[in-house]
C-alpha cells in the first residue's frame, strides 16, 4: 500500500500548469512538514516535500491556498529517476495528493493576535 498523510505549510504560492491543450491541470507546491522532535538548539526541523494536485482539485488549490497556508494532504508517493548532464542517475520524488483539508486558513500573524 502506498499511502502518505502530511500536515504542513506551503513554502510559497502554488504554481499551476496546463497540459494536453488545456484539458489537464496540475498545481505544484512545496509543503514544509515539521518533524516531531527538536534539535539541540530547541528548534523544530522540517522536511520540504514537493506536492502535485491534479484536475479540479488543482483549481481549488490555486483559488484558496497561498504561501503559509496550513493544510493536511493524503495521497501517494510518486518516484522517478533521470540521468543528469554528467551521466549520474538522479532520483526524484513527490507526493500526488488525492485528498486535502484546509487546517487553518488564517495567516500566521492573525493567529498570534
Amino acid at each position: 500500500m502506498n499511502k502518505i498523510l502530511l500536515v504542513g505549510r506551503l513554502v510559497k504560492d502554488p504554481e499551476i500548469k496546463v497540459l494536453q491543450a488545456g484539458e489537464r491541470k496540475v498545481a505544484k507546491f512545496i509543503l514544509a512538514v515539521n518533524r516531531n522532535y527538536k534539535n539541540s538548539d530547541g528548534e523544530n526541523k522540517a522536511d520540504f516535500v514537493p506536492v502535485s494536485v491534479w484536475g479540479k482539485r488543482a483549481e481549488i488549490i490555486m483559488k484558496y491556498l497561498q504561501k503559509g497556508s496550513f493544510v493536511s494532504i493524503s495521497g501517494r508517493l510518486n518516484t522517478g529517476s533521470y540521468e543528469d548532464k554528467e551521466g549520474n542517475k538522479r532520483y526524484t520524488y513527490e507526493v500526488v495528493a488525492e485528498d486535502f483539508h484546509f487546517v487553518d486558513n488564517r495567516k500566521k500573524d492573525e493567529v498570534a493576535q
